[in-house]
């Protein structure tokens, strides 16, 4: 079992993602800068915090389940991040950086399922 979650380098590019999604200029219009945002926002943040979560748990089942969870709330992290670039609200430079970034967690989350999968 793994005893700090800050020690997984998926919570750590989790929360490196957060910190980039959070430090982004977004273009909102004024009507979408509170819904589409804190969306947004909340999705990102749900990604390290699940992971940080099923951490704590006391058996692989449940911590596998929360590691789903946080594959959830990066899809949706990931859709939200293309509807803002389809509305012109981010930069193709950013979304293509923050894309990438999701991707590249989402890999590293199914990596860490099927390694705690296999020890069931």
């Amino acid at each position: 079992m793994y005893k700090n979650y800050s020690d997984l380098q998926v919570w750590q590019k989790a929360h490196e993602l957060v910190k980039d999604i959070y430090a982004i200029n977004f273009k909102f219009k004024y009507d979408e800068k509170y819904a589409l945002h804190s969306q947004l926002r909340r999705a990102v943040i749900s990604v390290p915090a699940n992971i940080a979560e099923g951490v704590a748990r006391q058996h692989n089942k449940e911590f596998v389940q929360f590691l789903f969870i946080a594959k959830g709330s990066l899809s949706e992290t990931s859709y939200y991040l293309q509807f803002c670039y389809e509305q012109k609200y981010i930069s193709k430079d950013d979304f293509e950086k923050l894309h990438d970034k999701c991707d590249h967690i989402d890999r590293m989350l199914g990596s860490l399922i099927s390694k705690i999968k296999a020890d069931f």
